[in-house]
């Protein structure tokens, strides 16, 4: 079991291009399976060993342990990405894991700032100083390219084409997409720029945002920024860099935008990925039709 899984991580990072994020969790996943096995039978059985009773035994031990509904999906997900290879690379000979049911769950609908939240946000930086003027870069290209805070941390300045305003985005198993820039972003972008200093020591200068040292800005360097904006602003601490790109695709639906466009720009292989923010619009507008319509039910008057 130990061989396959490493043999599968591997084919993760060489053949499927995933990017490191995606290995670390599908390893934490699986290492979670070894820790089970061990605890309960002492061992790690082989792959042609393992059937679908004792799989189930596994999603048991997941609900007695009260995780989530989707982080046992999750882990259900990756027991079936791990047999698939071991059905191709001939060590099992079919799916122990394929009829394992998922658990269902209602979906949340994501957390959105309104777009006077948002502009209240944007301004909130200071612009008089380089940290501020990087950060209202950052803040801004999310929002106007609807992008993933990975994808931001991880732009060159090259992947920026000036002449067209587009941003050359690497996504999710490294597939690149177009992002388009609006004005706002442009000239944040422009204004950072001015005053970005690379360390001449670094072998990452072409990095678009950096750190104080002048080096390539993280993931988690840019959560902490948007904390401290967010306090200023004295907006939901809740907000994360991802509910940006949230806000990003609901405004465009409200905005009229079609669906299949939405999908492209945020770089999501399936529309029904996309379709959630189709339900968050929709509760937008009943929630306006209530507050404002004289005969909703919130504003129900009685008649003589």
């Amino acid at each position: 079991m130990d061989r396959a899984i490493d043999g599968f991580l591997r084919y993760l990072k060489i053949e499927r291009n995933a990017s490191p994020l995606t290995i670390k969790s599908y390893g934490e996943d699986l290492a979670s399976l070894l820790d089970y096995f061990r605890d309960r039978v002492g061992y790690a059985p082989d792959p042609e060993h393992l059937n679908i009773t004792i799989l189930r035994g596994y999603v048991t031990y997941l609900h007695e342990c009260e995780y989530s509904k989707s982080t046992i999906a999750r882990r259900l997900a990756c027991l079936r990405s791990l047999f698939r290879y071991c059905v191709r690379e001939g060590l099992v000979k079919s799916n122990p894991a394929a009829a394992l049911r998922t658990p269902r769950s209602g979906r949340k609908l994501p957390h959105l700032l309104s777009p006077d939240q948002l502009i209240k946000l944007l301004e909130t930086p200071p612009a008089n100083e380089p940290a501020g003027l990087r950060d209202r870069a950052i803040l801004e290209t999310i929002y106007s390219g609807g992008l993933r805070v990975a994808e931001l941390v991880g732009l060159n300045v090259s992947d920026w084409d000036r002449d067209s305003d587009v941003l050359r985005v690497r996504g999710k198993g490294r597939k690149e997409r177009i992002s388009p820039l609006g004005k706002f972003a442009v000239k944040a972008l422009m204004n950072w720029l001015e005053v970005r200093e690379p360390n001449p020591k670094s072998t990452d200068g072409d990095a678009l945002f950096l750190n104080r040292f002048g080096e390539r800005l993280t993931t988690r360097s840019v959560g902490r920024m948007l904390e401290k904006y967010l306090a200023l602003a004295g907006l939901d601490p809740k907000t994360s860099p991802h509910t940006l790109r949230h806000s990003f695709a609901t405004h465009l639906l409200d905005g009229g935008a079609d669906l299949r466009s939405v999908q492209e720009l945020l770089g999501h292989k399936s529309l029904t990925t996309t379709q959630i923010y189709t339900h968050v619009s929709a509760r937008r507008m009943q929630e306006t039709y209530e507050a404002a319509h004289p005969h909703s039910q919130k504003n129900q008057r009685s008649r003589k």
